[in-house]
């Protein structure tokens, strides 16, 4: 059970992030980007991560999709915990040196996000896995209900998002609860079918 301040923090994570990714969407559809941000920190809590790991799923995509938000701020606001595992979880920061340059490519961003996690703590690849988890689900989900053109809406092949995922899973293999590697495994397996002609 949760106490009054856990509930209070993540409280407050959703209004900070409600209030940060207000008009984002989930990529090509008409979903409100924080029901992606809910479905994240639910699968943390689901997966045995405490209070801090799910603050940090509502707030994951903050450093990398919302330009007013910083390191600084955020820390101030929910402590360097949850500040380190948003880091880890981000692939390029929306502030900090990058805001008006051109964003670095698919490849690049990967790259570099995964050499940092084969190094970051278990606590942020429990959040990284259950946000690839969800990512993938609605992936497969959406090939199903509308075939290949779904894809479309993705710079990088499917190929490319296949290597991907299974890069995040051999990193995961052993750090996650075996669970959670199961669902990233077994969802990675129908998108591969999915894609294969």
């Amino acid at each position: 059970m949760l106490s009054t301040d856990q509930q209070a923090r993540l409280t407050e994570a959703l209004r900070f992030a409600l209030e940060h990714h207000a008009g984002q969407y989930r990529k090509g559809t008409t979903i409100p980007y924080v029901s992606h941000l809910l479905q994240v920190s639910g699968l943390v809590l689901e997966f045995g991560g405490d209070v801090d790991q799910a603050v940090a799923a509502l707030l994951h995509d903050a450093l990398e999709d919302c330009p007013t938000v910083n390191v600084p701020a955020l820390e101030e606001e929910f402590g360097p915990v949850v500040t380190a595992i948003v880091r880890d979880c981000s692939d390029t920061l929306a502030c900090e040196g990058e805001a008006g340059s051109p964003k670095p490519s698919w490849q690049e961003r990967k790259d570099r996000y995964l050499a940092h996690m084969e190094q970051a703590d278990p606590r942020s690849i429990l959040v990284a896995v259950c946000d690839k988890v969800h990512n993938i689900g609605n992936i497969v989900e959406d090939l199903e209900e509308d075939g290949p053109r779904s894809l479309e809406r993705f710079s990088a092949s499917p190929e490319r998002q296949v290597w991907y995922f299974t890069r995040v899973l051999e990193i995961a293999r052993g750090k996650v609860p075996h669970g959670l590697y199961r669902r990233l495994d077994q969802s990675i397996q129908c998108f591969t079918a999915a894609i294969t002609p």
